[in-house]
C-alpha cells in the first residue's frame, strides 16, 4: 500500500488503541513508481501528527517515518529495530518521561482529535499537499504555536432556527448524520457528533443563508422540539 494512504485519523487511533509507538515506511521521495507521490503526503502528515502529539502532551519521538526501497531489507531490519528500542525506552503510552497523561483522559483527547481529522486536512490542505526537498524544513512546515492556535480556534456550525426552511439539503449532506431533521421541522446540528467540516454551511442555499458559523463563542442551545414545526404559508390559510 503507498505510505501516502495512511491517513492521519489511522495514526491516531493506533494510538488511541494503546500502542506506544507507530511506525510507517515508505518509497524514497521522488523516487515513487506512479504519479502520485504519495510520500510526500505521508511525510506531510506525520509531520503534522507529530506536533498534535506534543500538543497533546505526547513525546512526538513516538511517531516515526522512514523512506527507503523494496530491496533494501537489511536496512529496514535496522531502522525498525532500533525505533523498538526507543519507543521501549519512551515507556508506556502517557506515562513516559515529561508525558504524564491519566489513559482516560489521554484517550478521551485522542478520540476528540480523531472526529476533528476532516477539519484539521481541510484547514491544512495546503500544508499537506506541499514538496519539501530538504529535511532542514521538516521542523518548520508546522510550529507548535500554529498547532496551539488551531486548536483554539476550532468553530462549531449552528443552524438559525428563524432562517431555517427546512430544505433537507444539509440534513442528507452531513457525513457523520449529525443533522435532526424532516419535512418541515427546523433542523439542529448534534454538536457532539459534529466533525467540523463545513459541509452544512457550503450547500445550504445562500438565500437562506440558515447555517452559521460560530468561533469563540458558546454555540446557543438548540431550538425545543415542540418549536420546531415550521407552519407554510398556504398550509396555515387552509
Amino acid at each position: 500500500m503507498c505510505s501516502g494512504r495512511v491517513d492521519l485519523g489511522f495514526v491516531l487511533r493506533a494510538f488511541s488503541n494503546g500502542m506506544d509507538g507507530v511506525f510507517i515506511g515508505g518509497c524514497r521521495l521522488n523516487e515513487c513508481n506512479y504519479v502520485t507521490h504519495g510520500n510526500f503526503h505521508a511525510l506531510n502528515m506525520v509531520l503534522l501528527c507529530r506536533k498534535i502529539l506534543e500538543h497533546i502532551g505526547l513525546n512526538p519521538e513516538r511517531l516515526s517515518i522512514e523512506f527507503m526501497t523494496a530491496g533494501e531489507g537489511i536496512l529496514f531490519t535496522e531502522v525498525v529495530n532500533e525505533f523498538g528500542k526507543k519507543v521501549n525506552k519512551l515507556g508506556p503510552l502517557g506515562k513516559g518521561k515529561g508525558e504524564g497523561i491519566e489513559q482516560t483522559q489521554l484517550k478521551s483527547k485522542l478520540e476528540e482529535i480523531t472526529k476533528l481529522v476532516p477539519f484539521i486536512k481541510m484547514v491544512k490542505k495546503d500544508k499537506l499537499a506541499s514538496r519539501l526537498s530538504n529535511p532542514e524544513e521538516y521542523e518548520n512546515l508546522f510550529t507548535t504555536e500554529e498547532i496551539d492556535s488551531l486548536f483554539r480556534e476550532i468553530p462549531s456550525y449552528y443552524i438559525d432556527p428563524d432562517k431555517c426552511q427546512a430544505c433537507m439539503i444539509c440534513f442528507k449532506r452531513c457525513p457523520v448524520e449529525a443533522i435532526d431533521g424532516g419535512k418541515n421541522r427546523i433542523h439542529v446540528i448534534d454538536q457532539d457528533k459534529c466533525i467540523k467540516c463545513r459541509t452544512c454551511f457550503e450547500v445550504c442555499p445562500p438565500r437562506f443563508g440558515a447555517v452559521k458559523e460560530i468561533s469563540g463563542e458558546p454555540v446557543p442551545p438548540p431550538i425545543p422540539e415542540e418549536k420546531r414545526t415550521i407552519v407554510r404559508k398556504g398550509k396555515e390559510k387552509g
